[in-house]
C-alpha cells in the first residue's frame, strides 16, 4: 500500500515538472479541512498590570480593581487598615487576559498573550502583568502568565491645564510576548485512532465526495466515505498502526478539486463585492442612473449707509441668505445584457453599465429580485 502511495507521489511530480496543472482548482486537503479532535483551546484569566505612568483605573468605574488588588495584598500577607479608595493610584489596571492553546503543546512551553483593558484606563504602556492563571472552558488551569506588557503605540502630551495630547494606535491593549508558560497538557492519544475524520470548512456534498475519492485512490477502494456535505471518515489501513501521524500527513497532501455554489458576497458600507466563479446571468436589460441634489447656502453681508474707507459707521451690516437648489439625473441608457456563462463575462457585462461599486450594489440586488442572478446575494 505504502508502494502504491510513492507511485502515485513520484506520478504527479513528474506531471508538475512538465509543466501541466493537476487541475485549476485542486487544492490541498489540509487547506479545505481540519482533523477532528486536532485543535486549538480558548485560555482566559483575570490578571492586574501594575508600573503604569498614572493612565491606570480611575476611582469612578474601577471598583473592583480595588477589590482584586486588596485581595492580592491579603494572600501576601499584608493586612491594611486604610480606606481602600486611596489603594487607587492610577497606576494599575483590571485586565483580562486571553491566549489560544495549540494542540500537542507540552508543559514549559511559552505562548502570546493578549491583554485588555477592563476598565477606564487610559493606556499601558510600561506596565507589567502580573501572575495571572489561564483556565479553559472547564475551569482548570491551563497556564500562567507574566511579564510586560508590549503596546503598539504611544500616549503623549504636554503638561498644565489645555495641553495638547497625542495618542498613535489603540493603547487599552496589548501583547506580552511569550508571556505565558503551560503548566498542564491536554492529551490528546493519535496513536490509539482507528479512524481519522477530516472536517471540511466549507460543507459541500460534492467537495466531500471527491475528498473521500481522493482518499480511496491512495489507499485503496472503500478507505474514506463521505459521512455528510462537512465530514469525510477514513478509516487507517492496517499498515499505518502506530504511524497515524505518517497517515494524517499523508491525507492532508492529497489534491481535491473544491466545488462551492454559485455567491455574491455585498459589503454595502464599504461598496465590496466579491463575486463567486459560478456566478451567471440570464439575459435581461438593465439601466441605472444616479439622482443628485445638491442644496448651497451663501450669506451676503451688506453695510448699509457705509461711509468712506477708514471711517466707523453707524448702522448694523445686513445679512441676508442666499439658498440654491439644484438637481442632477444622470443621462442612463437601457443595456442588454446577454446570457453569461462564465465568470470574465459577467464582469464584462457588469462593466459595460459604467457604474461605481456603489451602484453595483443596487444592480446586484435588482437582479436578483428580477431572478436574473443565478446565485446566492450575501449581504454583510
Amino acid at each position: 500500500m505504502r508502494t502504491r502511495w510513492a507511485r502515485s507521489l513520484m506520478v504527479g511530480l513528474f506531471i508538475g515538472a512538465l509543466g501541466l496543472p493537476l487541475s485549476a482548482e485542486a487544492v490541498r486537503i489540509k487547506d479545505i479541512g481540519a482533523i477532528e479532535g486536532v485543535r486549538e483551546n480558548q485560555l482566559i484569566g483575570y490578571g492586574l498590570v501594575v508600573g503604569l505612568d498614572r493612565t491606570g483605573d480611575q476611582v469612578i468605574g474601577g471598583q473592583f480593581t480595588i477589590q482584586a488588588m486588596m485581595s492580592m495584598l491579603n494572600k501576601m500577607g499584608i493586612n491594611l487598615v486604610i480606606d481602600p479608595i486611596q489603594l487607587l493610584t492610577k497606576n494599575i489596571a483590571s485586565v483580562m487576559v486571553t491566549t489560544k492553546l495549540p494542540p500537542f503543546a507540552k508543559p514549559g512551553q511559552a505562548l502570546d498573550v493578549v491583554v485588555s483593558s477592563m476598565a477606564n484606563a487610559k493606556s499601558l504602556q510600561g506596565g507589567t502583568l502580573l501572575l495571572t492563571p489561564l483556565k479553559a472552558a472547564n475551569q482548570q488551569v491551563f497556564a500562567v502568565a507574566q511579564g510586560p506588557v508590549s503596546v503598539g503605540g504611544f500616549l503623549g502630551g504636554t503638561g498644565g491645564p489645555g495641553g495638547a495630547t497625542v495618542t498613535k494606535n489603540h493603547q487599552a491593549a496589548g501583547v506580552v510576548p511569550a508571556g505565558a508558560i503551560i503548566e498542564k497538557e491536554l492529551v490528546v492519544n493519535i496513536d490509539a485512532w482507528e479512524t481519522v475524520s477530516v472536517l471540511l470548512r466549507q460543507p459541500d456534498f460534492t467537495t466531500a465526495i471527491r475528498t473521500a475519492e481522493a482518499i480511496n485512490g491512495v489507499f485503496g477502494k472503500g478507505s474514506a466515505a463521505p459521512v455528510n456535505a462537512g465530514l469525510v471518515k477514513a478509516t487507517i489501513p492496517s499498515a499505518f498502526h502506530g504511524r497515524v501521524v505518517e497517515y494524517i500527513a499523508s491525507i492532508e497532501g492529497l489534491d481535491v478539486s473544491v466545488d462551492m455554489a454559485a455567491k455574491v458576497v455585498v459589503n454595502e458600507r464599504t461598496g465590496t463585492v466579491v463575486l463567486g466563479e459560478h456566478v451567471r446571468i440570464s439575459t435581461c436589460a438593465i439601466s441605472h442612473g444616479n439622482l443628485t441634489i445638491s442644496v448651497k447656502n451663501t450669506l451676503n453681508v451688506s453695510q448699509p449707509n457705509a461711509p468712506l474707507i477708514g471711517a466707523a459707521s453707524n448702522q448694523p451690516a445686513t445679512v441676508t441668505e442666499d439658498v440654491q437648489t439644484e438637481v442632477k439625473e444622470q443621462e442612463s441608457r437601457l443595456i442588454v445584457v446577454d446570457e453569461t456563462v462564465t465568470l470574465g463575462e459577467v464582469v464584462r457585462a457588469l462593466n459595460a453599465v459604467g457604474v461605481t461599486p456603489r451602484d453595483l450594489v443596487s444592480i446586484l440586488s435588482a437582479l436578483r429580485s428580477a431572478g436574473a442572478l443565478q446565485a446566492n446575494l450575501e449581504i454583510i
